[in-house]
């Protein structure tokens, strides 16, 4: 539980590393930093996760979106909003996403 609650104190500071990785903004020392949280974190076992076009399960997703399309045939996270995270399997934050649900055609 208390690495889980360090983990979790953590994962600001992991979105925002992703945002500048994102922006071009990791180069020299700060990306050796970068690299260096993300090594320690996955050693002690912080997952990230949350991939475009997974099936939405609102056990591990949270919704921020909903669109309809009938390009799916089922609930389908369409876009990742941001990852979510997990120690083990104690999810720390659902990956929140927009969730793209058939039309029913």
């Amino acid at each position: 539980m208390a690495i889980g609650s360090v983990l979790t104190a953590l994962l600001a500071l992991l979105d925002d590393v992703d945002r500048a990785e994102q922006h071009g903004e990791l180069i020299g020392g700060f990306k050796a930093v970068a690299d260096q949280l993300n090594a320690i974190t996955a050693r002690i076992g912080l997952e990230k996760y949350g991939t475009e076009g997974e099936a939405f399960d609102p056990q591990i997703h949270e919704a921020l979106m909903h669109d309809m399309s009938s390009d799916v045939a089922v609930a389908t996270a369409s876009k990742i909003l941001q990852p979510g995270y997990k120690y083990k399997e104690r999810i720390l934050r659902p990956a929140r996403v927009s969730v793209t649900d058939p039309t029913g055609e």
